[in-house]
């Protein structure tokens, strides 16, 4: 199996240290991308022995040195550059998947690049029209997985954003990815509403009724085994969740809270709709512990092991 690519996220958060920490963890092979010299300091740092065997490098030099828990944006395109190599590199087969540690996407725009997020950023580099943020709690086969219509958008401008063809897309990107990555055979998708109790028979918004339901139709008459629109405050509820393989929310805040509720520091971000595989920590850089030795690498290494099982079914799939 050819190396994951692990890019090492914003230098002055946690990334260099979780991502340092996590190859000693593993076995998998994993190439670390970012300034190889810094993350040789940030090892001798924490105390670790010689690199493993199974770790290699894509060196890239930072701008300007690092002090951790000061942001500096001098070193905003030294963190592009690492995502832009990590995910040049998959698609071009030296690497099975990415794996990406946080970055910082204030910093990045305050240097005066637009950036909303890896997702949408590998999605440019890729050159895909859609991608799908999927939030899984664990990398084992009963995981619970939350998929997203919308990522990071206000919610004034959420209603107007579900549209026929984001649900369409956004369905058959979830239905294709859990069936060919995840190699669940016919993956069962609940879809919530976007209003409180979805709606309430068109009392509390009719976003389900003109929108939402039929694109389960649609859905439906594919072949695609999906239902709803659910409540997205009764979905969840265990009973229901054991009869289904992913839901799919319509916006940010209303599946991810009970998803980083019940896995936070273990969960994983993963890009659906890519032609490489992509994860990622469920956390941000946590400025305020960076260069402490105390941040948990829990969700990246589960990160790199999801990216692994995804990278195998697709190849071997």
């Amino acid at each position: 199996m050819k190396p994951i690519a692990l890019t090492t996220g914003e230098p002055s958060g946690i990334g260099p240290e979780i991502s340092v920490k996590s190859v000693y963890e593993i076995s998998t092979p994993v190439c670390l991308v970012g300034d190889r010299l810094f993350l040789n300091d940030e090892r001798i740092r924490l105390g670790l022995p010689d690199w493993p065997a199974h770790v290699s490098f894509e060196h890239i030099s930072l701008e300007s040195p690092v002090t951790y828990g000061q942001l500096d944006v001098s070193n905003a395109r030294y963190v592009l550059k690492t995502l832009q190599a990590a995910a040049t590199g998959a698609m071009n087969g030296r690497f099975s998947a990415v794996a990406t540690a946080p970055v910082q996407k204030s910093i990045i725009n305050d240097a005066g690049i637009a950036f909303t997020g890896h997702t949408e950023f590998f999605a440019d580099i890729a050159q895909v029209p859609k991608v799908v943020m999927m939030l899984v709690s664990s990398e084992k086969s009963d995981a619970l997985r939350v998929a997203l219509v919308t990522t990071h958008l206000p919610i004034a401008k959420l209603a107007a954003a579900i549209t026929d063809e984001a649900l369409d897309e956004t369905i058959n990107i979830l239905y294709n990815d859990l069936h060919q990555h995840f190699g669940i055979d016919r993956p069962r998708i609940a879809i919530t509403g976007l209003n409180p109790h979805a709606g309430e028979g068109g009392h509390m918004g009719d976003e389900e009724i003109r929108v939402i339901a039929p694109a389960i139709n649609r859905a439906q008459a594919s072949g695609i085994d999906a239902s709803g629109p659910y409540p997205a405050d009764t979905v969840f509820v265990a009973d229901r969740l054991k009869n289904f393989d992913a839901i799919l929310c319509m916006y940010h805040d209303q599946g991810l809270p009970v998803l980083k509720h019940a896995s936070f520091g273990h969960g994983v971000n993963v890009t659906l709709g890519l032609p490489f595989i992509r994860t990622s920590v469920d956390h941000g850089t946590a400025l305020d512990i960076a260069g402490k030795n105390i941040a948990n690498i829990g969700s990246l290494l589960t990160a790199i092991k999801l990216a692994k099982t995804l990278a195998e079914n697709k190849y071997h799939g």
